[in-house]
């Protein structure tokens, strides 16, 4: 069954762009913005990304750290990250481990045809590891994604 709104999220998280752990530990007493999206270097996924990259300071002072999650490898993350200076880390989640607990990989058609993909999604998670929001599928607005957050943030469930 995949995690929900008020469920704590996994103590192991999986490997960042460089093969270092990232645990949940690493993020008690902040905020955390996780978010799941399907591809590096397509024009959403890297909308959404520059959008967090841009926004990044003002999500901080906000109390959240952001960790992205794709199922690319470390190597497609490292030119990812390099290519838009992006200041957080992603998560390579090649096995697909961390996408099928948080229930964003699922079936998708594109054109008529059906395949098995990442949902887009961010998970608003409490600084005790809590899933407080989220913000899934068609409501992530790729461009604006770090202002939906901190305004999700003013009026969501805390």
């Amino acid at each position: 069954m995949a995690l929900q709104i008020s469920d704590k999220i996994p103590e192991t998280l999986g490997t960042d762009q460089n093969g270092e752990p990232i645990k949940a530990e690493q993020f008690r007493g902040k905020k955390l913005a996780l978010y799941f999206y399907p591809k590096d270097n397509t024009p959403g996924c890297t909308a959404q990304a520059c959008s967090l990259r841009d926004g990044y300071n003002d999500l901080r002072k906000a109390g959240y750290e952001i960790v992205g999650v794709s199922v690319d490898s470390e190597k497609s993350h490292q030119k990812f990250i390099d290519k838009f200076s992006l200041p957080f880390p992603l998560i390579a989640d090649t096995g697909k481990r961390l996408v099928e607990a948080f229930g964003v990989w699922q079936e998708k058609s594109m054109m008529g045809k059906k395949f098995m993909g990442t949902v887009r999604t961010t998970f608003l998670v409490d600084e005790n590891g809590i899933i407080r929001d989220k913000i899934e599928g068609r409501g992530v607005d790729t461009k604006n994604h770090a202002v939906q957050i901190l305004e999700k943030m003013k009026t969501g469930r805390d």
